[in-house]
């Protein structure tokens, strides 16, 4: 369904059904695809065996990073995306779980975050100059001029997250607390928040 979804997010974004969102269709399941398989092969090369949960987290990785270059690369740009966001983010998220030890229980940074980065950059070296199909909606740029102005933009980004980010956690801590209990997490949020139960069916 989020795979599925994303299409209308990355192609929907053209405000038409014209050869640019059909592109941007294209691409983003190049992507998700490649990054998933990618995913999964480095799995099965550590462990033995590739998970579910491996796979599902690289497709995510695919869309997300793909997305900040939907609408500027190609296929071949969304082959070599794919396959950066399955291993970029696969090892990022060893690094913020098993290095760093924080607790990104849906991997959000290494996944979303780096994945993002990972794109916004990669339009600097294969965005379609010139534009889509003849598009003359697209410009022309040198890679490394364009590559720096892609970090510009990510250094902003990046600031502006990070601030209303703490503001708005720091009035929401002022409400509620922003953790439940060691004691919450170890008998599962399903039951202590969401008040799920089991039942006897025998």
């Amino acid at each position: 369904m989020l795979w599925v979804g994303w299409f209308g997010f990355n192609a929907g974004s053209s405000w038409a059904a014209d050869g640019l969102a059909g592109m941007a269709m294209l691409v983003t399941h190049i992507s998700a695809a490649t990054a998933a398989l990618t995913w999964m092969a480095i799995e099965w090369i550590r462990g033995g065996k590739p998970t579910i949960v491996g796979i599902a987290t690289g497709m995510v990785a695919g869309l997300a990073t793909i997305t900040p270059a939907a609408g500027s690369v190609g296929p071949e740009g969304a082959l070599l995306i794919g396959l950066m966001a399955g291993s970029i983010c696969f090892y990022a998220t060893q690094l913020v779980k098993g290095v760093f030890g924080i607790d990104d229980s849906l991997d959000v940074f290494p996944v979303h975050g780096v994945g993002g980065i990972i794109g916004i950059i990669m339009v600097s070296f294969v965005g379609v100059q010139g534009g889509f199909l003849g598009s003359s909606a697209g410009e022309t740029w040198i890679p490394m001029e364009q590559f720096l102005i892609q970090l510009k933009g990510i250094v902003v980004i990046g600031a502006w997250t990070a601030l209303a980010s703490w503001i708005i956690l720091k009035l929401i801590g002022m409400v509620t607390p922003l953790r439940v209990s060691e004691e919450d997490e170890l008998q599962g949020l399903d039951v202590t928040e969401h008040e799920e139960r089991s039942y006897d069916l025998s």
